[in-house]
């Protein structure tokens, strides 16, 4: 089956959706009998767009060398459109927002309206806007999908809306920014904030930005949203979220000496979302490092179930996208 793809970001992680799509076709072809067709992608410069499709190799090398898809080669013309024009004039099965768009929700209506699904890693529109998108989509009995903004591809998200359906879940603990994780975790050996968080921006972990780690913003989007899924709707301003800006390397070492380290923590419960720093047991499943994420989930029968995988880095956000893209068309499929 040929299912027909619109990508709309062409930054790191939507670079890397492209290169799985390109190094995994053989095997989505052998294993699920899917063809992926890329007919348009979309960056802040404009839109590549071929209905016969786009040689991503071509795509990857105009971005990685000129740093938009803007600069033309002879094979391809690249137009003045936005994702809203896009969505519009793109003949396209799915559309796959990878951008930090705050105002996506808008064109992820749009393509729903137009039959399309959506597959997205981007946060705000769902942890904004999820009533609307899921009832749209719904009532269009249309996928929309989004594995990749909770953990990246560790999959949380379908284990929480498919995995669970005979439990009544109680409550959530999770650790879901691996940016404060990596920060807390170099203030442990004694350093400040300010001192480790110039090390993950020197390292690509941090934004030059990074007041949305900082200040809990990115896991206050995660918990939002899976607040949406297990309890019911939510938006990011009903939730309680203190940042770690007031952390100190001294209050890390008391924390040690009690056997416990302090790490940026999400709690969801039945009509609450709470993120802010808490101190967790040095060997508990919280006490993660690196780009780790974890989640506590307890429910009325299972009672305390741990998952635990790579919640950053681009191949595991990727992985989530694409494994997306791949439920999505198999519902496409069956419609």
């Amino acid at each position: 089956m040929e299912v027909k793809v619109s990508l709309f970001g062409f930054g790191n992680v939507g670079r890397a959706v492209a290169r799985v799509l390109l190094e995994k076709k053989k095997f989505i072809r052998e294993r699920h009998g899917l063809e992926f067709k890329v007919v348009s992608v979309t960056d802040r410069s404009g839109t590549l767009w071929m209905p016969e499709g786009i040689d991503l190799r071509e795509a990857l090398m105009i971005k990685e060398s000129f740093g938009k898809l803007s600069a033309r080669t002879n094979e391809y013309e690249t137009y003045d459109m936005g994702p809203k024009e896009a969505i519009r004039d793109v003949e396209a099965d799915i559309a796959v927002d990878i951008t930090n768009d705050r105002s996506a929700h808008e064109w992820h209506l749009a393509a729903l309206r137009e039959g399309k699904a959506v597959v997205t890693s981007n946060k705000p529109p769902l942890a904004f806007h999820y009533s609307k998108l899921i009832g749209k989509a719904r009532k269009r009995n249309l996928p929309y999908l989004f594995e990749a903004t909770v953990m990246a591809g560790t999959p949380i998200i379908t284990l929480l809306r498919e995995g669970l359906l005979g439990d009544s879940i109680e409550r959530i603990e999770a650790v879901l920014n691996a940016t404060t994780t990596f920060i807390l975790g170099e203030m442990e050996g004694g350093g400040s904030l300010e001192e480790a968080l110039e090390r993950a921006q020197k390292l690509g972990i941090a934004e030059r930005d990074p007041r949305g780690d900082i200040l809990g913003i990115d896991a206050g989007y995660k918990a939002t949203i899976l607040h949406c899924i297990t309890f019911g709707p939510k938006t990011f301003d009903e939730a309680r979220v203190k940042g770690i800006a007031g952390i100190t390397s001294r209050g890390i070492q008391r924390a040690r000496k009690r056997g416990r380290t302090i790490r940026l923590v999400a709690t969801v419960e039945r009509g609450s979302i709470i993120v802010e720093p808490q101190e967790v047991p040095l060997d508990g499943p919280l006490a993660v490092k690196s780009h780790e994420n974890a989640a506590i989930i307890e429910t009325d029968l299972l009672g305390g179930l741990i998952i635990r995988g790579a919640g950053a880095g681009l191949k595991e956000t990727a992985s989530g996208v694409v494994s997306d893209i791949v439920k999505a068309s198999f519902v496409i499929q069956g419609r």
